[in-house]
């Protein structure tokens, strides 16, 4: 195939009852343009895979993993095999519209916008479990990050093909991809989109995906503020927590002058342990994803197995 204008990335996993009317909205809605779809099969147990293979065309690709990777690593392999100008990512659960493209990508081109995200302006999601959720997620990297968007949780996004193969994706980390583009320097709008209930299958979406945001979040402003000059957040951290201490030692060797027992403080022994563990918890994290990126990276390996791919006809 040449290379297209348009490269759609859709991740699938357990979507059986949702791929035939997604692949015929998807179909319908890019018409008359030059596009490949890539849709990324991330371990479903149900009939997924069948489902694809019965109704793709012959601008559809399939990659098969071996297991359930999750949507980061499943985005990441998408993008790697795309080879069209721009690149476009949505869920296959018929949430995102598809129609919505051809619109995002014109004003990507038009205007030369590096990243055009959806904007979810009628959310169809339960108010209590996930609209309030992700408005605090939302509120919190917007305000932290300083990538001032309104909706970090819509996947689908239109990118050029170099932004989107330039983010490095790991992880957990789809929430922070326009992050990511930011910090390639990349020029970002959004504009609303549609957006419609789930008709078949079962959200993969809930309340437990807070904490992970959140230990994603402190990852993000690492590597956003500190991932070049590390010693502005370790040596910070290790000056203040050290004259903390020597403050300390210093109160108790006063007291020790003075005659008294500065033996037998517990709560003083289990504030100063509490601090230090913490502060080895996160260094520890933090360095870990280091290695981790640097083992992946600089061996270019990649996170995940491709079971098989197959092309439609």
């Amino acid at each position: 195939m040449s290379k297209p204008l348009l490269s759609v990335v859709i991740t699938i996993y357990n979507e059986q009852d949702n791929i035939k009317p997604l692949l015929e909205a998807t179909y319908e809605s890019l018409n008359g343009m030059d596009y490949e779809v890539i849709l990324i099969e991330d371990g479903s147990t149900d009939g997924t895979v069948s489902e694809v293979k019965k109704y793709a065309n012959e601008r559809t690709k399939l990659i098969i993993f071996n297991r359930n990777y999750g949507q980061t690593t499943a985005l990441a392999a998408g993008i790697d095999m795309a080879i069209g100008e721009y690149i476009a990512t949505m869920d296959g659960d018929l949430q995102n519209d598809p129609s919505d493209l051809p619109v995002m990508l014109k004003k990507a081109m038009d205007e030369e916008w590096d990243v055009v995200a959806g904007r979810r302006a009628n959310r169809q999601d339960g108010f209590v479990l996930r609209k309030i959720p992700s408005k605090i997620a939302n509120w919190i990297i917007r305000n932290t990050t300083k990538v001032y968007l309104k909706d970090y949780g819509c996947t689908l996004r239109v990118y050029k093909a170099e932004i989107a193969q330039g983010m490095g994706l790991y992880g957990e980390l789809h929430r922070f991809i326009p992050v990511l583009a930011k910090q390639q320097g990349a020029s970002m709008t959004e504009m609303d989109v549609k957006h419609h209930p789930r008709i078949h299958g079962e959200s993969k979406y809930g309340l437990s995906r807070t904490f992970k945001v959140l230990a994603d979040l402190i990852l993000m402003l690492f590597f956003q503020k500190y991932f070049q000059r590390p010693i502005h957040l370790f040596g910070g951290i290790g000056i203040v927590s050290f004259m903390i201490g020597m403050l300390i030692n210093f109160y108790l060797l006063i007291l020790k002058l003075l005659g008294e027992d500065i033996w037998g403080r517990p709560i003083m022994i289990l504030g100063i342990v509490l601090v230090l563990g913490g502060i080895q918890f996160i260094t520890t994290g933090i360095i870990a994803e280091i290695i981790v990126r640097t083992y992946f990276e600089s061996q270019n390996k990649k996170t995940y197995t491709i079971k098989s791919v197959f092309q439609g006809e």
